[in-house]
């Protein structure tokens, strides 16, 4: 597999520390409100750089941390009433709810700032020993200059970074560009003990913190959105190997940014949209066909008019399904013959095809078309009238459902309830048209359509779905 490292700006074959195993830390949310469609992105395409990984052979331990704390947190807090705890432990049990809608899996470990308190304190010292950090009034910057290697990973000059960041100039910074480590309490803030006073981590410590203590002082991958290059993981990059001494990440990807109708999101243009916003009109699986649908690293559109694409080609997919578990019900064990053999070529051609797609820097829009591949080949290849090996229809719903599971797609199941009263009507419906009822046969085609039910009369029996 290769591998657009942000770092060095180019492919590189993919090559874990330790054969067999991957180190895997991915940014995750600051947990003060619903994350919204940009959040969403990052979180899937690494869910799926995670599953592949599995897919493959890899042990993965995948880390992905909560901010808990931050001065967006306290200040909605503050605004409702309540504590930032609170206010964290709900978004967070929100994250979980739309994280699953999604199909994105938890993390091997979901690690929060408050809870790591400890080891950020360490990491701080071991940095202000070093004469990396200095505390001025309890609060402790990180000396950037005297880091050589400082915007390496986002390729600019230090004073290029001077000149366009803004910064929070404090009086007391010895330079505009140091940052925080730890902040002095403020009055109606949360904080703990440290060796500096009362106070809280800054936000770049927390994830050097944490990849430190639950996956070490090197990792194989990074991740996150662009827009966390600079300053968040050209900090983080700063902190941890000043503190520890070798290379932080062997691998950094960062995924592309999402516009809404070709214009940046953003609360004042009013194209600012949640997740719960979208999943409103679009069932969440489409929204995570939708991200797939693009390589990672470009830049995405999100519009009505791409979602509805979207989910016109997904129920593409889910006919397909359809049609071969309807047709499963009739097929008969018997020997492939030459149609089918050809069947099952072409499913392990869309499988290689797949594979050599992941493995070109996780081109999951290329991966998506090997689905396409087989749904071609099997409407061209099986037989409507019923006369198909047990065996390749089978193989045609496992070769979709392998891919499907690691793109976290086609896994939907129809609620099984109320199920049998379907299969009843369609039973009463078959009476009626065998006695030549055709009123009877045409009310109960429409009690069934006025549910969201069609029906399909095919030469093997009636076939019904359901329809948005």
């Amino acid at each position: 597999m290769k591998i657009y490292n942000t770092m060095t700006r180019e492919k590189q074959e993919f090559i874990p520390i330790t054969p067999g195993e991957v180190k895997m830390y991915s940014c995750g949310p600051t947990v003060y409100d619903y994350f919204h469609i940009g959040n969403a992105r990052p979180f899937i395409i690494f869910d799926t750089m995670r599953r592949y990984l599995e897919y493959t052979g890899y042990k993965v331990t995948f880390v992905q941390n909560f901010t808990d704390i931050d001065d967006k947190m306290i200040n909605r807090a503050n605004k409702e009433g309540i504590t930032v705890k609170e206010l964290g432990e709900r978004f967070i049990a929100e994250y979980f709810k739309d994280a699953e809608a999604l199909g994105i899996k938890k993390a091997t470990i979901h690690p929060k700032a408050t809870e790591n308190i400890d080891a950020i304190i360490e990491v701080v010292k071991t940095l202000e020993e070093k004469g990396y950090a200095y505390n001025v009034n309890g609060n402790v910057y990180f000396r950037t200059k005297k880091f050589d290697g400082y915007g390496k990973l986002s390729h600019q000059p230090l004073e290029e970074l001077e000149a366009g960041a803004r910064i929070d100039i404090a009086d007391e910074k010895e330079d505009p560009m140091d940052f925080a480590l730890w902040k002095a309490q403020k009055p109606g803030e949360p904080a703990w003990e440290s060796p500096w006073g009362m106070g809280r981590p800054g936000w770049h410590i927390e994830c050097s913190a944490m990849v430190n203590k639950y996956l070490g002082a090197s990792i194989d991958i990074h991740s996150g959105g662009k827009d966390l290059i600079f300053p968040h993981h050209e900090n983080e990059v700063a902190q941890s190997e000043c503190a520890n001494g070798c290379e932080f990440a062997n691998y950094w990807m960062h995924n592309g940014y999402i516009n809404i109708n070709n214009q940046k999101m953003s609360k004042s243009l009013g194209n600012f949209f949640t997740i719960r916003d979208i999943t409103e009109k679009y069932k969440p699986e489409v929204v995570r066909f939708f991200m797939l649908s693009a390589h990672y690293r470009s830049p995405v559109n999100f519009s009505d008019e791409l979602m509805q694409q979207a989910q016109s080609a997904m129920e593409r997919v889910y006919t397909c399904i359809e049609n071969i578990e309807f047709l499963l019900k009739n097929a008969v064990e018997r020997d492939a013959n030459e149609a089918e053999k050809e069947l099952l070529e072409a499913l392990s051609k869309a499988k290689k095809r797949f594979c050599d797609a992941m493995d070109d820097d996780l081109n999951t829009a290329d991966a998506l078309s090997a689905i396409f591949d087989i749904v071609s080949s099997a409407n061209k290849s099986v037989s409507k009238d019923g006369d198909n090996a047990k065996s390749i229809l089978e193989a045609v719903l496992s070769a979709i459902h392998e891919i499907g599971d690691v793109l976290g797609l086609f896994e939907e199941k129809e609620e099984a309830q109320g199920n049998a009263e379907i299969e009843a009507l369609i039973e009463k419906r078959n009476e009626a048209r065998k006695n030549k009822d055709w009123a009877e046969a045409d009310r109960i085609r429409d009690e069934l359509k006025a549910r969201n039910i069609v029906l399909k009369d095919t030469p093997t029996g009636v076939q019904w779905s359901y329809v948005e």
